[in-house]
């Protein structure tokens, strides 16, 4: 399987019978937008810079909440969680996304506030491959916090997300992805797109990958 980033939240991942796309964005925030032409659509929460699913081509499955779906050999569990640290009082709710497809279990974090995982979030999460987590603040967790929840998940390869970029337009400034990779203290992996098999991921030591754009 081939994973790759458009910038901000959104990846897709191509396996060999499925293309499934997350959190697609629209051409408002200052990227670049993918064409939505994928299997399966998952949307962590209903903003506009993560659910753009109004010009999608052909007939997915798309995935907008908690719940256990299966298509094209895919299997996804959603399990909510809370876009700020308040209950979901001030940003309301957010979907975690654990992804499992040809030997890989992947998980997408979404817009995640909380400052820490509950045991059962981390219980329907369980083991990991590979974690996609928002590392910018303001909007989700910020780098400190962020680290912390990689500590609770521990996957083999840790995927930044959600950070500031060139062009970017938010209300708000959030931090670019070097205080996480300082935080982390892990050497960085950098890449276009991330060749996925059970075959070749980290045996031990945990992997942290900054996607190009």
């Amino acid at each position: 399987m081939t994973l790759s980033w458009f910038g901000h939240s959104c990846f897709r991942l191509e396996g060999k019978n499925f293309t499934l796309l997350i959190d697609p964005f629209d051409k408002a925030i200052g990227l670049r937008p993918p064409r939505v032409k994928d299997d399966i659509i998952l949307v962590t929460h209903q903003h506009h810079d993560h659910n753009s699913v109004g010009e999608v081509d052909g007939t997915p499955l798309i995935v907008v909440g908690p719940g256990e779906y299966e298509a094209k050999g895919v299997y996804i569990h959603g399990i909510q969680s809370f876009h700020d640290n308040s209950g979901g009082a001030e940003r309301g709710l957010n979907t975690i996304y654990v992804i499992k497809a040809e030997g890989v279990t992947l998980c997408h974090l979404g817009d995640l506030g909380q400052e820490q995982l509950s045991e059962e979030q981390i219980d329907a999460i369980g083991e990991v491959d590979v974690l996609m987590i928002p590392v910018g603040g303001q909007y989700t967790i910020d780098h400190k916090t962020a680290a912390s929840v990689v500590a609770q998940i521990e996957p083999k390869f840790i995927i930044p997300m959600h950070y500031q970029l060139p062009g970017l337009k938010l209300s708000k400034t959030i931090d670019g992805v070097d205080k996480f990779v300082k935080t982390v203290g892990l050497p960085v992996e950098s890449t276009d797109k991330l060749k996925l098999s059970d075959k070749t991921l980290p045996a031990e030591e945990m992997k942290l990958v900054v996607f190009n754009i």
